[in-house]
């Protein structure tokens, strides 16, 4: 039962994702995230179901290029759909049948999104945060009925955006968007995670920063959005928080 239940995940998962590359590409540009069908973005031809199945299209299908008129399809999106039915299985399997993995789901999917998007175009969208703010406190509120602690969670939140404001503040050398970001993912991990998670958004920005700056992929005046190393911080608190503050003998 529990290996039906991981490939139900999984592939839930991978069609999660496929959706959520719509979603990357179009909230950008302010587009429905429902309308129009799924279509070439190089000649516009509508895709037929069978050339949207996550993953196997791609690789067995289509080959990595568009059915009409030939154009090459971006790698990233069977690997967003992989990652995404990857994250989903590993929080299954760390958190079970449980409110938990609904809600580390939820949080991860946004992260995703959130994530690529400022990669992208360095900018967080509001009908992003509104999503991430109102999922989580749906869960603080529903989570209120079974853990009398839930308030940890609203101070998760607080010190999340509180701390990234401040620095806004301060030093004016990152966005708002970076703020919110913390702010809705404070809501969904709680203060003690919130820690781990702010500590290894700077770690990982500086390690990927300084890789990057190596590799001259980029110097030392360009711009590098923050949000993906807040999102790449918050999905590994998801998955090894706990452990590290049993390792320090907070938890």
């Amino acid at each position: 039962m529990d290996i039906l239940i991981s490939i139900f995940i999984t592939i839930f998962g991978f069609i999660i994702g496929s959706f959520l590359n719509v979603c990357i590409y179009r909230i950008p540009k302010g587009q429905s995230i429902a309308y129009p069908p799924s279509h070439c973005t190089n000649c516009d031809s509508e895709i037929k179901w069978y050339d949207l199945v996550p993953i196997f299209s791609y690789l067995l299908l289509l080959k990595g290029k568009c059915r009409h008129c030939g154009e090459k399809i971006s790698i990233r999106y069977p690997v967003i759909e992989f990652i995404t039915g990857v994250l989903y299985l590993v929080i299954y399997i760390k958190y079970e049948l449980t409110l938990t993995t609904l809600k580390y789901i939820a949080f991860i999917t946004i992260l995703i999104v959130v994530g690529i998007i400022d990669l992208d175009t360095t900018d967080v969208y509001f009908s992003t945060t509104i999503v991430g703010v109102v999922l989580a406190l749906s869960f603080i509120a529903a989570s209120g009925y079974l853990y009398s602690d839930f308030k940890q969670y609203i101070y998760g939140g607080l010190l999340g955006g509180g701390v990234i404001a401040l620095i806004i503040v301060l030093t004016k050398g990152m966005g708002w968007g970076d703020a919110e970001i913390c702010l809705y993912s404070g809501l969904f991990l709680g203060l003690k995670l919130t820690i781990v998670m702010l500590f290894f958004s700077f770690i990982f920005g500086s390690v990927i920063s300084l890789i990057l700056i190596a590799l001259k992929k980029k110097n030392r005046k360009d711009y590098i959005p923050f949000g993906p190393f807040i999102a790449l911080a918050a999905v590994f608190t998801v998955i090894f928080g706990d452990k590290i503050l049993l390792w320090y003998g907070i938890f």
